[in-house]
C-alpha cells in the first residue's frame, strides 16, 4: 500500500493593522475561538455608549425638578414676549385715542372714547385668549422636543454601540476567511501528495510485477 500523509493541523486566520493583530481564529480543543482585540481608545468610545444608554433608558420619560424648572423657564420666556408682542400693540392705539379725544374733547367721557375703548380692549382680550392658548401649545411642544431629543440622544448611542459591533465583525470575518484560505490550501495539499504517492506506489508495483514475470 501507498503511504498515506497524516492530514494537516487546523490553521488559524489573523489580521494585522500596523503591525498589530486586530482579530484572530483559532481552535482550542473541539472549539472555534474568535477573538477582536479592542484599542484603548474603542473601549473607552464602547463603554461610554453602553453605561450612557443604561443609565439614561431608566430616565428617558421622567422630568426631574431641573428639567421641570427649564421646561417652566422657557415658557415663562414664551410668555413674556407674548404679553410684549401685545402691549407693544395696543398700548400705542390707547395712548393714541387718548391723546384724541383729550385734544377734541378735553375729557374721556364721551361715547366715542368708550366704543373706540370698548372695541380696542376685545382686541386686546382676543390676543390674550390666543397667547393662553399658545401657551399650552408651547408647553406640550417643549415636552416633546424633549423627549425627542432624548431618544435621539439614546438612538446615538445605540448606533456607537452598533458601529463597534459591526467592525468587530468585520475583523473576525476577515480572519474567517484567511483561516478558510488556509485550510483549503492545506487540504488541496493533502489530497495532491497523497494522491501522488498513490500513483508513484502504482508504477512501482506494477515494474516489480514485470521484473518477476521476466524469471518466470
Amino acid at each position: 500500500m501507498g503511504k498515506t500523509s497524516s492530514y494537516p493541523a487546523y490553521t488559524g486566520g489573523t489580521v494585522n493593522v500596523n503591525g498589530q493583530t486586530k482579530s484572530a481564529l483559532y481552535k482550542r480543543g473541539n472549539n472555534i475561538v474568535s477573538d477582536y482585540n479592542m484599542s484603548d481608545t474603542e473601549k473607552q468610545i464602547y463603554d461610554y455608549a453602553q453605561k450612557s444608554f443604561a443609565d439614561s433608558l431608566s430616565k428617558v420619560n421622567v422630568f426631574d425638578e431641573n428639567t421641570q424648572r427649564e421646561l417652566k423657564n422657557q415658557l415663562n420666556a414664551y410668555t413674556r414676549n407674548g404679553q410684549k408682542i401685545i402691549d407693544d400693540i395696543y398700548t400705542p392705539m390707547l395712548n393714541n385715542l387718548k391723546s384724541d379725544i383729550a385734544s377734541r374733547f378735553g375729557n374721556y367721557d364721551n361715547s366715542a372714547f368708550l366704543d373706540k375703548l370698548d372695541s380696542i380692549e376685545s382686541k386686546r382680550a382676543d390676543s390674550m385668549s390666543g397667547l393662553a392658548q399658545d401657551i399650552l401649545a408651547k408647553g406640550d411642544e417643549l415636552k416633546k422636543n424633549e423627549l425627542a431629543d432624548r431618544y435621539t440622544y439614546l438612538g446615538f448611542l445605540q448606533d456607537i454601540q452598533s458601529q463597534v459591533d459591526s467592525n468587530i465583525l468585520n475583523y473576525i470575518n476577515a480572519a474567517r476567511q484567511n483561516s478558510s484560505s488556509g485550510n483549503n490550501y492545506n487540504a488541496s495539499s493533502y489530497r495532491a501528495n497523497n494522491s501522488l504517492s498513490n500513483d508513484n506506489w502504482s508504477t512501482y508495483a506494477n515494474l516489480a510485477a514485470s521484473t518477476a514475470l521476466m524469471f518466470l
